[in-house]
């Protein structure tokens, strides 16, 4: 039995009524997070001061991006035992934090790059979860497939940090993409899936938190292999 037919009461119906309303929070918790990661990217570009604290100091650098991971562990492992409240500002923290360390990409990319990557981006996007949200394949097979994938993709780009191939880097934007692409079909068919659980807030933060890593990491690696640099 699948692992979503609990065997809740309802029709086809209202089934199909709290798989929309579900992708509908989903999409704009998402966007919302998107919006306050650009806003914050745009703050600490027009701060001197922030930026250069950022760029100047590895160690606070650093130190943002293992506190971005941190809350997405946090988030991820114990969404239960959270409230819905707590759960959107762990979000919406994370959000914040990743546009202070994402302004590092305008001093390395050109802005025009970055706005065309960024369209591409969310037309792939797009495509892909519009995809698993209409297919009526069970993309279950995908799971493993993609997850070895990303850990692959993982290893090689720490394991490249001290390495510093770009033939390298390349190879893993290149595979990165394919995985990012693929987990954006499977992640948007598994929140429509978790609709038959019932709906509400922390399932709509869980969904936007999957989904907007997987936007914003696909939008890495398309810039990785074709942003022009400054």
């Amino acid at each position: 039995m699948n692992q979503y037919d609990i065997g809740y009461p309802q029709t086809g119906d209202q089934l199909v009524a709290a798989q929309n309303t579900l992708i509908r929070q989903v999409y704009a918790w998402m966007g919302t997070g998107l919006l306050l990661t650009a806003l914050m990217a745009v703050v600490t570009l027009s701060s001197p001061t922030l930026l250069q604290a950022i760029t100047g100091n590895r160690l606070l650098f650093y130190g943002l991006v293992f506190g971005e991971l941190g809350l997405v562990i946090a988030l991820s492992s114990a969404i239960n035992r959270l409230s819905a409240a707590t759960a959107t500002m762990l979000f919406l923290v994370y959000s914040a934090l990743n546009g202070i360390t994402f302004s590092i990409i305008f001093l390395v990319y050109t802005a025009d790059s970055i706005a065309s990557t960024f369209l591409v981006t969310a037309g792939m996007f797009g495509a892909m979860s519009g995809y698993g949200y209409i297919t009526r394949r069970d993309l279950t097979s995908w799971g493993s497939f993609l997850f070895m994938g990303l850990i692959g993709v993982v290893i090689a780009s720490v394991v490249n940090i001290f390495v510093g191939s770009s033939r390298v880097s390349w190879i893993i934007s290149a595979i990165g993409v394919i995985v990012f692409t693929g987990l954006t079909a499977y992640d948007t068919w598994k929140i429509k899936a978790m609709a038959a659980q019932g709906g509400g807030r922390k399932p709509a933060i869980m969904g936007a938190l999957t989904l907007y890593l997987d936007f914003i990491n696909l939008f890495l690696m398309l810039l990785r292999l074709g942003g022009n640099r400054r």
